[in-house]
C-alpha cells in the first residue's frame, strides 16, 4: 500500500497546504494524471478558518466554510460543501490515476466520513495517496492504515521523490 501522510503541528497547515498545491501542481504539469483536492493559495482567506479546496481534476474550487460570523466559535466546516468537493473528486479517480492528494484527514475522516471512501477507493485501484494529517489525528490515522504509517518531511523535494517512487511501483492499469 503506497499511501503517506505529512504530519504538522496545529501552527503547520498553512505550510502543509502550500506543500501540497505546490507538490501537485508540479506533478500535474509534468502531466501527470491526479485526483483529490487541496486547499487553493489563491483563494482569498480573511481568516485561518476560511478554507477552499480546490480539485486537482478540474481546477473547480468550492468553498468549505461557513460563513458564521467574526464571533463565531468552534469548526467553521460546510460538511454539506465538503461533501461536494469529495464527490467531484473521487469521481475522477480511476485506475489511470498516477496519485491522490488529500489536503487533510481530519475530524471528518476520523468519524467515517469525508475523503475516506476516497483515500480506501485510491488503496484498491493501488493508487498512491499522499495527505496531510494534523498530529491530533496521529492515532485515528494510524488505526485507519492499519500499522505504521509513512510519515513524511515537510520537504517539497522528500515528498516529490516519495511521489515519484510511489507511482513507478504502482502496476500500470
Amino acid at each position: 500500500m503506497n499511501i503517506a501522510a505529512i504530519v504538522y503541528e496545529g501552527n503547520q497547515g498553512s505550510t502543509v497546504d502550500t506543500l501540497l498545491a505546490s507538490v501537485s501542481y508540479c506533478l500535474r504539469q509534468a502531466g501527470w494524471k491526479l485526483a483529490g483536492a487541496v486547499q487553493s493559495p489563491g483563494a482569498v482567506r480573511n481568516s485561518r478558518c476560511e478554507m477552499t479546496l480546490e480539485d486537482l481534476a478540474t481546477g473547480a474550487c468550492i468553498e468549505t466554510s461557513d460563513t458564521l460570523g467574526p464571533n463565531a466559535a468552534g469548526c467553521r466546516l460546510d460538511t454539506e460543501a465538503l461533501e461536494d468537493s469529495v464527490g467531484l473528486a473521487t469521481s475522477s479517480l480511476d485506475p489511470e490515476t498516477k496519485l491522490v492528494v488529500v489536503n487533510r484527514f481530519g475530524k471528518r475522516e476520523t468519524e467515517g466520513h469525508g475523503f475516506r471512501d476516497m483515500i480506501e477507493n485510491a488503496v484498491s485501484l493501488e493508487v498512491p495517496v499522499l495527505i496531510g494529517l494534523k498530529k491530533i489525528h496521529l492515532e485515528a490515522w494510524t488505526d485507519f492504515v492499519g500499522g505504521d504509517p509513512l510519515l513524511l518531511p515537510t520537504d517539497v523535494d522528500e515528498v516529490l521523490s516519495w511521489c515519484e517512487a510511489a507511482a513507478s511501483s504502482t502496476p500500470s492499469p
